[in-house]
């Protein structure tokens, strides 16, 4: 069974029968710093257990965390989501490679489902963001800074949504793009502000700049009760003397 997965202009190819075969996605990661990767999996598989495999061919690669380990690695399902997250901490440039995210079959005559990525551990990464997670109240705005080297200043730069793959262009202002998210450049990063949030904004979402990825979580939580302003609630008070 072929699964298949659209991501900022970069199309995954996921095979669960006769083996895995994927488009590369990079992925920049700063040495030292501690981050989040969301993994898609089909939702028949929401029962079935979640990995991270390192190395290649997919055939031999080498499983370093399973979903509910904690370690260097740590896995965690969300199966109403079709998704699993991969947390690591304290990434080294030779942490660089090829990654597996991966979904156990347990049928010896079926191969695990997966697909790969390329993750690159940098001192200064090609695409980084300052905050990994950002969140919100409904209703407020939030923004996300995503920084870029000086090779990517002339390259297509896009605000992805992981679940839709619904994408903001850097430079485009047209009616297809959504008014309550808007995007400005000074040539060494792009700030993405969205406004006006709503609950339905949570998820996962990407900064992208050419083929280069990082991956950015925003929690959206309901708005804070009005509780009135200073005034009346000085005014409430005098009306009780």
């Amino acid at each position: 069974m072929i699964y298949l997965l659209v991501l900022s202009g970069i199309l995954l190819y996921i095979s669960g029968g006769a083996g895995v075969n994927a488009l590369e996605l990079n992925i920049a990661v700063k040495s030292g710093s501690s981050g989040i990767l969301p993994c898609v999996y089909d939702k028949q598989h929401k029962e079935n257990r979640k990995y991270l495999c390192w190395g290649t061919p997919w055939s031999s690669c080498r499983i370093l965390a399973y979903a509910g380990q904690t370690g260097k690695y740590s896995i965690t399902d969300y199966p109403d989501q079709s998704i699993f997250t991969v947390r690591w901490d304290n990434l080294q440039t030779s942490d660089s490679g090829q990654y597996w995210c991966a979904v156990e079959i347990g049928d010896y005559n079926i191969v695990d489902a997966g697909y790969y990525l390329y993750l690159t551990v940098q001192s200064a990464p090609d695409v980084s963001v300052m905050n990994s997670s950002v969140s919100g109240h409904e209703g407020d705005n939030v923004s996300v800074q995503c920084f870029y080297t000086s090779g990517y200043q002339n390259k297509l730069k896009q605000w992805c949504r992981y679940k839709d793959q619904s994408c903001y262009t850097v430079g485009r202002n047209d009616t297809s793009q959504n008014s309550s998210v808007q995007i400005s450049d000074d040539g060494r990063s792009f700030t993405v502000l969205m406004t006006g949030l709503r609950l339905s904004d949570s998820g996962w979402y990407f900064c992208s700049a050419g083929e280069a990825l990082n991956p950015v979580q925003l929690t959206v939580t309901e708005a804070e009760p009005d509780t009135g302003t200073e005034k009346d609630k000085w005014r409430f008070c005098l009306s009780q003397n």
